[in-house]
Order: structure tokens, then sequence, then C-alpha cells
């Protein structure tokens, strides 16, 4: 009986010790779990983002609940968390070159168009950070104040309104996402 109850508390520890441990991914360890905004929320997935044959960052996607469709993540309204997790070394310019081809690829001209002004925002602050290195995290977070970018636990800014980060989340989510395995990936699928 003693040996019995021994087995089910070791086996019960190691249950619960591997279920808090993070995620890996491409040797980038990627928590299960994420606060933004007071919100308690969930990784949906996560996945590496390759541009050629070159792996450029692990993205994951928090959100309050999971989701599997692209359109149920863009309709939320709650709470919202893209990490990118630098492999290699890029020059802001090159970043930022490889989002704007992800949202022009996902959004209209009128889309575009409606969020100019927080577009120029966000490439300020995307180019204030100059070089993003090997180790480096990018923190896109979505609250009702709007999407907070960080690189590394430091605040660049906030970027207003719910369109906006609606048509940053296509670069990833959209029709023509910027790599259709990592959108899989961060959709769970």
């Amino acid at each position: 009986m003693k040996r019995t109850f021994k087995f089910i508390l070791a086996t019960l520890f190691f249950v619960l010790t591997f279920s808090a441990q993070a995620l890996e991914v491409k040797g980038v360890k990627v928590d299960e779990t994420a606060q933004v905004g007071g919100n308690a929320l969930v990784l949906n997935g996560a996945g590496v983002r390759t541009k050629l044959m070159f792996k450029v960052y692990v993205a994951a996607l928090y959100l309050t609940q999971k989701q599997a469709s692209a359109d149920a993540v863009l309709s939320d309204t709650g709470n919202k968390r893209v990490a990118m997790h630098f492999l290699r070394e890029l020059s802001a310019e090159k970043l930022l070159h490889a989002l704007d081809e992800g949202f022009e690829a996902n959004n209209s001209a009128a889309e575009m168009a409606a969020v100019e002004p927080q577009m120029k925002a966000f490439r300020q602050m995307m180019t204030s950070a100059k070089t993003v290195k090997e180790g480096d995290v990018i923190l896109l977070d979505y609250t009702a104040a709007g999407t907070q970018v960080s690189l590394n636990g430091k605040a660049l800014g906030v970027v207003e309104g719910a369109a906006f980060n609606q048509a940053l989340l296509r670069v990833w989510l959209g029709g023509n996402p910027v790599d259709a395995s990592l959108k899989k990936a961060m959709l769970g699928q």
C-alpha cells in the first residue's frame, strides 16, 4: 500500500512537472502561458518563420482561449500576444521589409490606408531597435489600449487601434501569410 501511494505521488509529480514545462521549438523555450494586460493567456501555437532556407524566428501566438481558425483569432477582441524569438541577427530595415510584404499581401489598399498613421508609428518603433540579434524577443501585446511593442522587455511604444492589430495579425494568419507552415503552427494545427 505504501509503495503504491509513493508510486502514485511520483507519477503525479512527473505529470505536473512535465505539463508545467515550456514547449521547445528549434531550441527556443516557448512558455505555455503569458500575462497580458492582467489577463492570463494560453499558447495557441508556435512555429518557425523560414525565409528561403533560413530560419529567422520562432513565433508564438497567445490568446484567452485556443482557436484553430484564423478568422476566429482575427475577430476575437480579447487580449493577444505574438512573441517573436529571433534565431538570427537582422537589421530593423530587413525585418520591416519582410513585415511590410506581409502587410501588403494580406490587407487591402483601403485597410492599409485606414491604418497608415499607425503603420508610421509602428515603423518608427521598430526602426528605433536598429538591429535584432539572435536570442532577442519582440513582444506584440494587444489590449484595449492598443498593440504594445517591446524588445527584450523594454517598451518601444503602443500603436493604437484594433484595426492595426488585425492588419498585423494578418501578416501571419491572413490568406497569404508570410509562411504557410508557420500559420498552421500558430493555429495549433
